[in-house]
């Protein structure tokens, strides 16, 4: 039975938003200018929809002020590698999918983190999809110093002077040019990465278990829901709306009896066993036909409190709990992030 497992970067295998850490580290009130730029990123993508815009697009957009804040190829690279956390039991749980499945991350990352990640976890580059970008380009002091400016415009400007900031003066700037070669994989750019992924291996979405936790995985989700597996990971209110499972935990590792299901089974059988567990999660370890090894595992690492594994019938009801835990385990900074 041939199968394929998908899976964000930054929430289901590591605890950084890399982006945010960067603006923060690099650019004055870089926190507070990011978080402005990731709420007018939320608007834009889940309520305006503006056409031809990504969720997660606040990569491409914050591009010019990294430059004019002197950040690098090689800073960054040395930035990701210094500031990577992985989600406990990330790396053994990457090992398992690889074992069992073709499996690709799909992430809005910029590649520096992306590679700093793989060389951690040794998951091959090759699978993995990214923002691709290189920050080593040349800028004038008028522009660096008008970006200056503009920083503060953003921090404290409404949705109407960031439109105007975003759209219209920076690309009218040299350095908005910048921008014209910049793609980020989120939202419709991950739907399309899981696309592909599909389309090289020859199936369809039924043969797909994608795992995601933002507002940047909600095509992707929606894309699978009904038909592949749908995970929200410690998701926030955009992926809990989209996933058809939910999964709470501190350990990346709650995740893999749906993975190792999914590689022998159809999604009816998966979706039966989510509802056994929640009725009895020892009984359903069980119960179904889980590979003992991942059964005692799992048993050995959660016994004393088993994760949350369930159907999502009404978000709302999971969001308290997944919020609660993504903040207890990234922290309140980045887990608020959408």
């Amino acid at each position: 039975m041939n199968r394929v497992f998908v899976t964000d970067c930054e929430g289901p295998v590591s605890l950084n938003d890399s982006a945010y850490e960067a603006a923060a580290a690099f650019i004055p009130d870089g926190d507070r200018f990011f978080r402005k730029v990731s709420e007018f990123d939320d608007i834009l993508a889940d309520e305006i929809k503006r056409p031809g815009y990504n969720a997660g697009d606040t990569l491409k957009l914050i591009v010019p002020f990294l430059v004019a804040y002197g950040v690098t190829d090689e800073k960054l690279i040395e930035f990701s590698e210094k500031t990577l956390k992985l989600v406990p039991g990330a790396a053994d749980f990457l090992g398992i999918a690889q074992r069992l499945m073709p499996s690709y991350i799909v992430s809005t990352s910029y590649r520096h983190y992306i590679e700093a990640l793989c060389r951690a976890t040794g998951f091959p580059l090759e699978n993995a999809y990214y923002t691709r970008l290189s920050l080593n380009t040349e800028i004038s002091e008028d522009e660096r110093k008008r970006l200056f400016s503009l920083r503060e415009d953003v921090i404290e400007g409404d949705f109407e002077l960031l439109d105007e900031i975003f759209f219209h003066i920076i690309p009218e700037m040299e350095i908005g040019g910048i921008l014209d070669g910049v793609k980020t994989v989120g939202g419709e750019g991950k739907r399309l990465a899981l696309m592909e992924i599909l389309d090289e291996l020859g199936l369809n979405q039924e043969a797909a278990m994608y795992v995601g936790d933002s507002i940047t995985d909600v095509e992707p989700l929606r894309e699978l829901k009904g038909r592949g597996l749908s995970v929200s990971f410690n998701g926030n209110r955009f992926a809990l709306r989209e996933a058809e499972i939910a999964v709470i935990s501190d350990d990346s590792r709650a995740l893999m009896p749906l993975l190792d299901l999914h590689s022998r089974f159809g999604r009816e059988y998966i979706i039966e066993f989510v509802k056994a567990y929640t009725e009895n999660p020892e009984r359903a370890l069980e119960s179904f036909r889980l590979d003992f090894r991942v059964a005692d595992k799992f048993r050995e690492l959660f016994r004393d409190r088993y994760p949350v594994i369930a159907i999502i019938d009404d978000p709302d009801e999971l969001l308290e709990d997944s919020l609660d835990m993504r903040m207890g385990i990234r922290g309140e900074d980045v887990g608020s992030l959408g």
